[in-house]
């Protein structure tokens, strides 16, 4: 039989999130490596649309079920069907996004398929003799581990979204589609209801650059300023945990380790003293740049450039000068 490795997708609202690409360009550098091919396991309501496009990004094959009963994720609905095609593709190695949905689907097949898992993986590697070897976060990433399985057990880990880029292999190339044939398991939870943020702002996980604010913010009014740098930049706007405490900024828009990870080309933090639970959640952004009138400040022993001044002063004066520099273009 072909030896395989194997992704577990994430389709939402008419679209794989975009950690899928990452997720599938990963898979295939690894899949080369072992010389395997490349399979996925699609499930969501309108997903069959849109499977054979993962052929772009080095997937050969996609497991699809088509359903309205998977519009919404739900762990008795899905993790019983992505593990019949675990046990029917025996796969030598299984990657999945390190989102909310990823980590759970992870932790609950882990434990019925008896493979272990790694969560969070930010590197992997194959040696010449075809072992993978993984490395991952520990306390909030003080520390870091690199762990490998035993012979005969294959891989499985999820991976941090944002950490490895989306690389498309062939723009041409159609994935070849197979219908699960299988019914979708009744479950004993539904959805209720779906509170959709229809603001139109970008989604802080899937964000190239990010203007983030913490405590110097002062007050919620304040963070207009960061809105508009974010409009001239394309970019998300973030908050620390004490903004989003002091009720300044809603909960979706926290980073840091009680909030979401992020890993954009370039984050900008404005009046973020640095806590390294703060760091957990950004600490691998590309480039980092920290605005902050204390020169103390943890934040600038993480940055790539630093700002000592009031960000009252600087904000305005940086947003007025890329401003300039885009009416310029």
């Amino acid at each position: 039989m072909t030896k395989n490795v194997l992704i577990v997708t994430e389709f939402r609202n008419g679209d794989y999130r975009r950690v899928t690409y990452e997720v599938a360009s990963e898979a295939r550098r690894i899949a080369d490596a072992l010389g395997a091919g490349l399979i996925a396991v699609s499930l969501g309501s309108g997903v069959s649309g849109k499977a054979a496009e993962l052929g772009k990004y080095g997937v050969d094959k996609v497991y699809v079920l088509d359903d309205p009963a998977l519009e919404y994720y739900l762990a008795e609905t899905y993790v019983p069907i992505i593990a019949q095609i675990v046990e029917k593709t025996q796969p030598v190695a299984i990657l999945l996004p390190a989102s909310v949905d990823g980590r759970d689907i992870g932790a609950r097949l882990c434990g019925t398929i008896d493979v272990t898992l790694v969560q969070d993986v930010i590197e992997a590697q194959v040696d010449g003799a075809g072992k993978i070897t993984v490395k991952w976060p520990l306390f909030a990433g003080k520390i870091f581990a690199w762990s490998e399985w035993g012979q005969g057990v294959p891989p499985m880990f999820s991976m941090r979204p944002n950490i490895v880029p989306c690389s498309i292999m062939d723009d041409n190339k159609k994935a070849e589609l197979e219908k699960i044939e299988a019914p979708v398991p009744t479950p004993r939870a539904r959805v209720v209801k779906y509170d959709m943020d229809v603001s139109g702002k970008k989604e802080l996980t899937e964000a190239d650059v990010i203007v983030a604010g913490g405590r110097g913010m002062k007050e919620a009014t304040n963070y207009g300023l960061l809105e508009d740098l974010a409009g001239l930049l394309g970019a998300a706007v973030g908050a620390s945990r004490a903004a989003v405490d002091s009720g300044w900024r809603p909960h979706s828009d926290q980073v840091g380790q009680t909030g979401k990870v992020v890993n954009p080309n370039l984050y900008i933090a404005v009046g973020i003293s640095g806590a390294i639970q703060h760091l957990a959640g950004m600490g691998y952004s590309k480039y980092i740049v920290a605005v902050n009138k204390d020169p103390d400040a943890p934040i600038f022993s993480k940055a790539d450039f630093g700002v000592v001044e009031d960000l009252f002063n600087f904000v305005p004066a940086f947003t007025e000068e890329v401003r300039k520099l885009k009416a310029s273009c």
